[in-house]
């Protein structure tokens, strides 16, 4: 069996970003899916990436998975790496996978020896979006949980631009609003929260602690990943779980977060890490230092959902992962088995290859969108000083 072509679909599912799928054809009829990671303005340099390493893909065996992914890196990149070049690997990588699990008539998790569980517990996201007040954010947890019966829910409750100082008044609001979510979902939903790489160690620390009261489940990239010693800083002065990863991408870089025990928990994605493979491998270096994993997904609920679920099923130290709230209408409308959660849980799924099947017809009604640019912020914009 060899690769024949490869296509890409950039769609855009009515909020927010535009979303990556990745199909892959073979001249045994078989076609696979992955998706890759996306962000605003970056979306046409990973189609690039998908396009030049297609040129390279047609003509191999999709059983080659693991070889392809090395040359990708070593010869194609020349082992100079970046988000856009590991999201493109990831899709395709992703839709090698689907390949080989239909080829075989099995779900990929049983060819990565097998499942350790038979359901993914995941957290809702996505559902604060445009929020502003403490009490905006309460009412929107009570119907996300209400609506969805999720048992966990993420979200950013600090305002404004990511900056290393913030001003006081935008602490103050972000443990307002962490005290109005808890206040409204009750003690028995996990609340976890998102920090986006924003603060400096004395402001994560500081904020951390003012809202550890509320029972954070966790505390998720307090800073950026680059400097370990700063993230080993603030995990070590906080009783809250410290999560990290969504940034970093392949093995190598998970090492030095790993043996500095920078992290409790860590978040790669599967569209941006390498894919499949690569996240499973990840999980296994982090096993025996008694670190958790919890993926990162933000990405469709149908491919990049499907990916993630196929991975996660196969590690022992899973503890949970993203669901993102707004990409279900979409889902609905491009795969008649898009994976749902019930009671917080994901059921996994025995279809060959990711379990999910995709509408092609449908997908071009959902054409990609160029974003207008966006209004960053000029020196004017910036506060003297926190």
């Amino acid at each position: 069996m060899k690769v024949t072509d490869v296509t890409v679909f950039t769609l855009h599912p009515g909020w927010r970003k535009n979303l990556i799928f990745v199909k892959v054809e073979t001249d045994a009829g078989i076609t696979g899916w992955g998706e890759c990671y996306s962000q605003y303005d970056r979306d046409p340099a990973v189609v690039a990436h998908v396009n030049e390493l297609k040129r390279y893909l047609i003509g191999r065996d999709p059983f080659q998975i693991k070889h392809f992914t090395q040359i990708g890196f070593e010869d194609y990149g020349q082992r100079r790496g970046s988000l856009e070049l590991f999201c493109a690997i990831s899709g395709l990588e992703c839709a090698m996978w689907d390949i080989v699990g239909k080829a075989l008539d099995q779900p990929v998790y049983n060819l990565l020896g097998g499942p350790v569980k038979t359901k993914l517990r995941v957290y809702a996201n996505g559902w604060y979006y445009k929020m502003n007040s403490p009490d905006d954010y309460a009412r929107a947890a009570e119907k996300v949980i209400k609506d969805f019966g999720f048992t966990a829910i993420k979200f950013d409750p600090i305002a404004g631009p990511w900056r290393n100082h913030p001003p006081q008044e935008i602490e103050r609001k972000a443990v307002a609003t962490v005290k109005a979510v808890r206040d409204a979902v009750g003690p028995d939903i996990d609340i976890l929260i998102e920090v986006h790489r924003r603060l400096a160690p004395m402001h994560a620390i500081r904020l951390a602690n003012a809202i550890d009261v509320y029972r954070p489940y966790w505390f998720e990239e307090p800073c950026m990943w680059e400097n370990i010693d700063a993230l080993a800083e603030i995990r070590s002065a906080i009783s809250i779980p410290v999560v990290t990863g969504e940034a970093i991408y392949t093995k190598a870089g998970f090492r030095p977060v790993i043996e500095a025990r920078a992290a409790d928990i860590l978040n790669p994605d599967v569209a941006s890490v390498g894919g499949i493979l690569e996240l499973k491998e990840i999980a296994a270096m982090a096993e025996p230092s008694y670190i958790a994993m919890s993926p990162h997904n933000y990405n469709s609920t149908v491919l990049g959902l499907a990916a993630t679920v196929q991975a996660s099923a196969t590690m022992p130290n899973f503890i949970i992962t993203e669901y993102f709230v707004p990409f279900i209408k979409l889902g609905d409308a491009v795969s008649p088995n898009q994976l749902k959660p019930k009671n917080g849980f994901i059921e996994l799924p025995t279809a060959p290859g990711l379990g999910v099947n995709i509408n092609e017809e449908a997908l071009m009604k959902y054409p990609g969108k160029p974003f207008p640019t966006r209004d960053l912020r000029r020196p004017e914009d910036e506060p003297g000083g926190y």
